[in-house]
C-alpha cells in the first residue's frame, strides 16, 4: 500500500544483522511518495576497508535523488531541521546509539528526550532502522551490556509510539502491528 504524502508516520524496522532491514525501510520510503532524506548514523573510518564497504554498499542502492545526510551524533537536531513533509530514512539506530555510548546515564537520558521530543514537532515521516541486540547470550564486559541494555529501551520506546513496526528475520518481513499486541495494551489486559 502506498502512503499518501499528507499522512504521517513513524515506522520501525527492526531486525538481526543481515536481515533485510535497511532494504525493506528504503523500500517504505519509496513507497511514502515523499522526498526522502536518508540520515546516516554511522561515520566513515577509511582506515577500516570493512566499515566503508559496508557503507559503500547501502550507498549504492540508494536511488540518487534521495539526499542523504551524515548524522552520527545530531539526530534530534537533524530532524528538527528536515524539509517539510519528507521522508526521513534513520539507519540506524544501534550505529547512532554506539556513537553516544560514552554519555553518562544522566546525559543519555537528556539525550533520548531530546530524540523523543523532535518525533512529535515534526510534518515528516520517519523511518527508524534497528538492530535486535538482545536475542543472545548477555555480554560479559559492561559496555557491551550498556549498549544491548540502551538499544533495547530505545527500541521498546520507540515501538510503543511506532506503527507500524516491522520485524525483518530469516528473509522474512513480519508486520508486529498486525500480528501482535503492544505490550501496555496486553499489561492492561491482564490487570
Amino acid at each position: 500500500m502506498v502512503e499518501q504524502a499528507s499522512e504521517r508516520q513513524l515506522i520501525l524496522v527492526t531486525g538481526p544483522a543481515r536481515s533485510g532491514k535497511s532494504e525493506w525501510a528504503e523500500t517504505l520510503a519509496v513507497r511514502s511518495g515523499r522526498s526522502v532524506l536518508y540520515i546516516a548514523t554511522s561515520q566513515r573510518d577509511p582506515s577500516d576497508r570493512e566499515w566503508q564497504d559496508r557503507i559503500d554498499q547501502h550507498c549504492q542502492r540508494r536511488p540518487p535523488t534521495w539526499t542523504t545526510v551524515e548524522t552520527p551524533i545530531a539526530l534530534a537536531e537533524t530532524i528538527h531541521m528536515a524539509p517539510l513533509n519528507s521522508c526521513l530514512l534513520v539507519d540506524s539506530l544501534g550505529t547512532w546509539l554506539a556513537n553516544l555510548l560514552d554519555q553518562d546515564d544522566a546525559t543519555w537520558s537528556k539525550t533520548l528526550a531530546s530524540l523523543l521530543d523532535s518525533l512529535h514537532h515534526t510534518t515528516s515521516s520517519i523511518i527508524f532502522v534497528a538492530e535486535e541486540t538482545g536475542w543472545g547470550v548477555v555480554p560479559v564486559y559492561p559496555m557491551g551490556r550498556l549498549f544491548r541494555d540502551r538499544l533495547g529501551i530505545l527500541t521498546r520506546q520507540l515501538g510503543a509510539i511506532a506503527h507500524p513496526v516491522y520485524l525483518v528475520t530469516g528473509g522474512h518481513v513480519l508486520n508486529l502491528s498486525s500480528l501482535g499486541t503492544p505490550l501496555h495494551q496486553a499489561l492492561e489486559l491482564t490487570q
